[in-house]
């Protein structure tokens, strides 16, 4: 039997990174990447938006599926959603005492985010002001339903890709009376490391971090943006203050421009990457809207792309992923290098190269 060289460097080899966030696993396989077979290739459609769009349902002054018609906003605008997956005011549900057959009542309320009236923007091609009332707009969110709503998950899916069925710029918002999955896990393992460390998980990593220099892909003043080491998907992003900040409600003025500045550039390296819009779903985790003392949270924002090796070749979650832990070809310090290596300015603004 012929035997495999074995490789010299622990990146070079499979190896599993553990989520001190989560607890959970990912095996990191970088010799996969001299395989062959690189992927399903799809068509790239090249995006030729109007600033307007009269068949959009989010359109300024636009009349929506439900009959609703639309304001002719000229900002960052919210609404409730036609069909939201969670509503206000239910009964509760009749509890069952079999121990398989659990249900408890799920009510909240799911509101769309248009970022921009504006139907051919992205928040990377938007300027920094711009994105900025975005922000404004998740702070003023946050601050009137954190009151009701034990936590409100505010998200971005981007592209066809990530289930978009809109290409209006928009994100959205589920504010929900239980602490899902994914937060409820980050929640217990912040509040383990504080307890044993007496310090916050997230800044501390964060320090190692910058001191490694390896996956950090930009930054300023006040936030850094970062391939995790345990990252899943092959480009996927973790933003933080640098601060201690629990909620982005408590986030200072100067760090809300830089936090628009730093997203400006993030998003405009994701675009230049593979020339193309990039698809990717983001969210915001902060400390859940409870009595109870949550000074073991961090602040941060996750960043999920699809994209593999090039604008036609996507990341699947399939058997082994799925039925075991999530896998990677690339490793977080390749995809973070590539990253940096990046300019600022979109691919769509730069001037043409001219043929040799």
């Amino acid at each position: 039997m012929r035997l495999r060289p074995v490789p010299t460097l622990i990146h070079d080899q499979p190896h599993r990174r553990l989520n001190p966030l989560t607890g959970e696993w990912v095996l990191v396989s970088p010799n996969r990447t001299q395989r062959p077979w690189q992927g399903k290739t799809e068509s790239v459609q090249p995006d030729r938006l109007p600033p307007y769009d009269p068949q959009c349902y989010l359109c300024p002054g636009n009349r929506r599926a439900n009959g609703a018609v639309n304001p002719l906003y000229t900002g960052a605008h919210s609404f409730e959603n036609d069909f939201g997956a969670l509503i206000p005011g239910l009964l509760p549900v009749v509890e069952s005492e079999d121990l398989f057959l659990r249900r408890e009542t799920a009510q909240g309320v799911c509101r769309v985010l248009c970022f921009s009236p504006r139907h051919d923007q992205t928040l990377a091609l938007m300027s920094t002001e711009e994105i900025r009332s975005v922000v404004e707009l998740w702070i003023d969110q946050l601050s009137e339903l954190s009151h009701t709503y034990r936590w409100v998950q505010i998200f971005e899916n981007r592209g066809k890709i990530m289930g978009c069925s809109n290409a209006h710029p928009h994100g959205q918002l589920w504010a929900g009376n239980a602490l899902p999955n994914e937060p409820c896990k980050e929640n217990s393992h912040q509040l383990l490391y504080r307890s044993e460390r007496k310090s916050i998980l997230l800044l501390d990593y964060l320090e190692t971090e910058n001191n490694k220099r390896v996956r950090v892909v930009i930054e300023n003043e006040h936030w850094v943006a970062l391939v995790p080491f345990w990252a899943i998907w092959p480009f996927e992003i973790l933003l933080l203050p640098r601060r201690h900040v629990r909620k982005m409600t408590e986030l200072d003025a100067l760090e809300q421009h830089s936090l628009a500045e730093v997203m400006k550039r993030l998003l405009t390296r994701y675009d230049n990457l593979f020339h193309v819009s990039f698809p990717y779903t983001m969210g915001w985790h902060g400390a859940p809207n409870v009595e109870e003392d949550c000074s073991h949270w961090q602040l941060h924002a996750h960043f999920y792309p699809p994209l593999l090796r090039s604008a036609t070749v996507k990341k699947f979650m399939v058997g082994y992923e799925m039925l075991s832990e999530p896998q990677r070809d690339i490793t977080p310090e390749e995809a973070a290098a590539r990253l940096r290596s990046l300019p600022d300015l979109h691919y769509t603004l730069a001037p043409e190269e001219s043929p040799a």
